[in-house]
């Protein structure tokens, strides 16, 4: 954040000497002072920017380029501070340039609307009621494309207590650091709320320089809930490994889908590394064991509400660490750090009782440290407040340490403005805990700036928490005391509304980035009037990576897709599904991307039972139910489902067929086709004739391509090489000629005619055709899983042919070292046996 700051701080110093030095700068000075005035007097500012000025002027005058430098480097300082202090400034000096120099301050603004700046978000055009859609712009990428992880969240309070506790970590990992050759594991545990992930980020913060290939980060909090629900046990440990992975070198290599494979990956890819993980709110042993790297001196730090005692790791036990509820003691610097020692030092028994009130518990005593700051309470008032809140709550049978933090967060929520409180409520219902500005706007259905603006309130009584990445995270148990509260004064209808509201900011934001990716695709929302309404920020200049994005909100957005369906939300529920499944074309979370499905598909289910009992039809919903059951195919082959894969495709061949749409029917008899040749090879041929005829039909030039190209590969594979040739040359023009080209298609297509040549008897042409389609299957994004079966086949061409012993020998080893990139290990085996048995 802080390389952020600062060219986000070069480059508004450079466009604002520019202005300073034009004829727009008289119109400019009365907002420009304001700016500089935040943190000063307007006459002070006034002052500097005078100065600036006529120092400016004097050195444009006689050309002393150095002297203009000096002085830009000064406004560079001032602006660091002036962002780092108010982020605001940079959106209101933004505006302000974007107005009077327009062309000087082009980078500028678009590091602050779209580009290195993750303060600001894209904001499109309102939809549904005032409804505005952001979109945070993605992270610039690193000079080789790869950026040293440093994830874990800054510890932004302050933190003089704990100090043994971290001073014995701090030795223990700068130990293993050092050189010990061994790994380590620490737990941190205890209690929710006492302080365990605040300690971990502190720790990791002092050690940073002791891990030279960065630190990884996994808060399985929000894993847990999103993950494992979608993706059946073990679900957020492979996710979590998903993760880590993305992050570490050879992340552009792919990420395999099964949760071993993953494993044994993140092994290889640490094995050379020194890193720091930090697991947060593990509760399965599990969690940790996978996440164990490789690289000696490595280690991994993880927090948890108990002690997992059954977690072993190589060599022997995880070292547990109790971390209690503050002491008297404790508690009081904390209170010190926040309020200042003169005023704990002038009540002392009041600030005893304070801490006493709050059970030790930091997340509570911050939300007392936030009213005495922002009150004029004393602390013995404040004290006696909280007394009568706790009894209160112990005749509500509330315990533990959510009867502490609920007798202080009752009366910090009763003082805030109604729409703060209102907008608090409404947080505790979304089912996730961390986001941004542009999903809590939607939440609520205000505005982008009065989200911000309340998002301010919230922060300032320590209610929500700002992330380093401009993210918000509300604690676990500040969520629940907001759900309460949301369930006791929300009307009944809220819930659903808040729901809709938010599962149409992402029906719309993975619509456009599933048009982004592709515009040729089969889609059977209709989604016009909804997008027509709205500006798609993946079109803007410096805007978001559509892949990345859904990739990075997919957790979010499955989470919101079940409380849809939950809602009955069902034609939401399903279009959503539908859009969203674009993700797991590119990227294979299986089964993710089967639950994404299953719940579109009982969504569709839901609608069209609907429309019958109104004597109507959902013909959209029939549709859209055909394309999700044979979508679903796909995934349940892969998983060896292959029984259920022929229920879901027998079901949207029927659903297909009770519609006019040609195209669909087209598709499903394709997917039937790829089905076919897992289970009945002979018979694939017919749903690829079928699919062909219909494509050519509706007139999708595309679908005709893809169904030439499917019914060439199963003629070949049945024995008629002359009309599969002639049918996968065709399949290639079309591929290779169309106005959006699709280039991994069409070099899959040229393996498939090398492989025709091969079985041809024409060896010569066929490796070389081959060699074409490696290469540029190598060139496109997720080609590496093609680009590996490529060097197979050119394997078999040359092993079958004889006389390439050589070549054989190359091409599995490329497909062995691909397929190991991968992850893939079952093909690594196969693959290290067939070269084995070449050498007997």
């Amino acid at each position: 954040m802080e390389a952020e700051l600062a060219a986000l701080a070069a480059s508004g110093a450079t466009a604002l000497a520019g202005l300073m030095v034009s004829d727009a700068y008289e119109r400019a000075k009365s907002g420009l002072t304001r700016l500089f005035g935040r943190r000063a007097s307007d006459e002070v500012a006034e002052e500097e920017l005078q100065a600036v000025h006529e120092e400016l002027g004097r050195a444009g005058t006689v050309g002393d380029a150095e002297a203009q430098a000096v002085v830009q480097a000064r406004l560079r300082q001032r602006l660091e501070c002036l962002f780092q202090e108010d982020p605001g400034a940079a959106e209101e000096l933004a505006r302000l340039l974007s107005e009077l120099a327009p062309d000087e301050s082009r980078t500028f603004v678009n590091l602050v609307s779209g580009g290195v700046y993750h303060g600001p978000v894209f904001q499109g055009s309102p939809i549904h009621g005032g409804i505005h859609y952001h979109v945070p712009p993605a992270p610039s990428a690193a000079v080789g494309g790869y950026t040293r992880p440093d994830q874990v969240p800054v510890a932004r309070e302050p933190f003089s207590n704990r100090t043994a506790e971290l001073g014995n970590l701090e030795a223990r990992l700068g130990a293993l650091a050092g050189g010990s050759g061994s790994v380590g594991v620490d737990v941190l545990f205890g209690p929710p709320g006492v302080g365990k992930s605040a300690m971990a980020w502190r720790c990791a913060e002092r050690v940073k320089g002791r891990f030279p290939d960065g630190q990884l980060y996994v808060d399985f909090a929000a894993l847990r809930n999103e993950a494992t629900a979608l993706t059946g046990p073990g679900g957020d440990v492979s996710e979590a490994l998903a993760m880590c992975l993305r992050s570490l070198p050879g992340a552009e290599l792919g990420i395999p889908d099964s949760l071993p494979d993953r494993t044994n990956l993140f092994r290889s890819r640490t094995a050379e590394l020194r890193i720091l993980l930090v697991l947060d709110d593990v509760n399965q042993p599990a969690q940790v064991r996978a996440l164990i790297p490789k690289g000696a001196g490595s280690a991994v730090l993880a927090t948890s509400h108990t002690r997992i005692s059954e977690l072993a790791v190589q060599g022997g036990r995880a070292r547990f660490v109790r971390v209690k509820p503050l002491d008297i003691h404790g508690g009081l610097e904390l209170l010190k750090d926040h309020c200042g020692p003169e005023a704990v030092e002038a009540e002392p028994e009041a600030a005893r009782r304070l801490v006493e009130l709050c059970d030790g518990l930091p997340v509570a005593l911050l939300v007392v440290a936030a009213r005495l700051d922002e009150e004029s309470l004393s602390m013995a008032e404040l004290a006696a407040e909280l007394d009568d809140e706790a009894g209160r709550l112990a005749g509500l049978a509330l315990d533990g340490e959510e009867s502490s933090v609920s007798a202080v967060l009752g009366p910090s929520y009763r003082l805030l403005p109604p729409d703060a409180a209102r907008f608090y409520r409404l947080l505790g219902w979304l089912p996730f805990g961390l986001f941004d500005a542009g999903v809590a706007a939607v939440t609520v259905g205000v505005d982008p700036g009065s989200a911000k603006r309340l998002l301010g309130v919230l922060a300032k009584a320590s209610l929500v928490e700002k992330m380093r990445d401009d993210r918000y995270r509300m604690h676990d148990l500040v969520r629940l005391h907001a759900r309460e509260c949301a369930a006791e004064e929300e009307p009944q209808t809220e819930q659903v509304a808040l729901t809709e509201r938010v599962g149409t900011h992402y029906l719309v934001l993975s619509a456009f980035a599933d048009r982004a990716l592709r515009k040729e695709r089969l889609r059977i929302a209709e989604l016009d009037d909804l997008l027509g309404n709205a500006r798609d920020p993946f079109a803007a200049v410096g805007g978001p990576a559509p892949l990345e994005w859904l990739n990075t909100e997919r957790s979010s957005i499955l989470a919101v897709l079940r409380e849809a369906v939950g809602h009955g939300l069902y034609t939401l529920a399903w279009r959503l599904a539908e859009t969203f499944s674009v993700l797991f074309l590119y990227h294979r979370y299986l089964r993710a991307w089967t639950e994404t499905l299953d719940l579109g598909i009982e969504a569709a289910e839901a609608a069209i039972a609907a429309a019958d009992m109104a004597g109507e039809t959902d013909e959209e919903a029939t549709a859209g139910c055909a394309r999700l059951r044979s979508l679903l195919s796909r995934p349940l082959l892969d998983l060896g489902e292959n029984d259920r894969a022929g229920e879901q495709l027998e079901r949207a061949v029927d659903l297909a067929a009770a519609t006019d749409r040609l195209a669909l029917q087209a598709s499903v008899q394709e997917f039937l086709g790829r089905y076919l040749d897992v289970v009945a090879p002979t018979e694939a041929a017919g749903a690829y004739r079928r699919s062909l005829r219909l494509n050519e039909q509706a007139g999708e030039t595309r679908g005709v391509a893809l169904a030439t190209f499917f019914l060439g590969c199963a003629l070949d594979a049945q024995g008629d090489h002359a009309e599969a040739m002639d049918l996968l040359r065709r399949a290639q023009r079309e591929l290779e000629n169309r106005r959006e080209p699709d280039r991994r298609m069409a070099a899959r297509v040229k393996a498939a005619i090398g492989v025709a040549h091969g079985r041809l008897g024409d060896t010569g042409q066929a490796i070389h055709d081959l060699r074409e389609a490696i290469g540029e299957l190598a060139e496109v994004a997720d080609g590496m899983q093609y680009e590996a079966q490529a060097w197979v086949q050119l394997a078999d061409v040359a092993k079958g042919a004889g006389g390439h012993e050589e070549l054989v020998r190359e091409c599995m080893g490329r497909a062995a070292d691909i397929y190991e990139a991968l992850g893939n290990q079952r093909e690594v085996e196969e693959l290290r046996r067939r070269l084995d048995d070449l050498d007997r």
